[in-house]
């Protein structure tokens, strides 16, 4: 009965050791996503005049443009312009529209992928 017993202890003390080893390891996966980024020097740069008429942005939206990839906030943007911060949002707005992109980051870079800005 006592061998029953401690056999029995040994196979519940082995499935805890087991559990808590399983339950401990962190549940993390890594996704890599490899993305073209286009390079080009800013001394050599020449406004795609085609693309920048084919999306219809001002030439105001194209400097708010120019100061986001410069890393400008919004605030920083309208002190630079000399204009309010609503301004600035509904520019903003009205940029990620005709680009076609949701975020600050996807208009910098489909910016400079069309070559409208440097």
């Amino acid at each position: 009965m006592e061998i029953y017993i401690g056999a029995i202890a040994l196979m519940f003390t082995g499935l805890g050791i087991w559990l808590a080893l399983k339950l401990a390891q962190p549940k993390v996966h890594t996704v890599v996503i490899e993305k073209e980024v286009y390079v080009k020097g800013a001394a050599d740069f020449q406004l795609n005049e085609h693309e920048f008429e084919k999306l219809g942005l001002s030439k105001r939206e194209l400097e708010v443009l120019q100061l986001m990839a410069a890393g400008l906030n919004n605030q920083d943007i309208g002190a630079r312009l000399f204009v309010s911060l609503n301004t600035i949002k509904t520019h903003s707005s009205r940029l990620f529209e005709k680009m076609e992109v949701s975020s600050r980051t996807q208009a910098v870079e489909k910016g400079r992928r069309l070559q409208i800005i440097p």
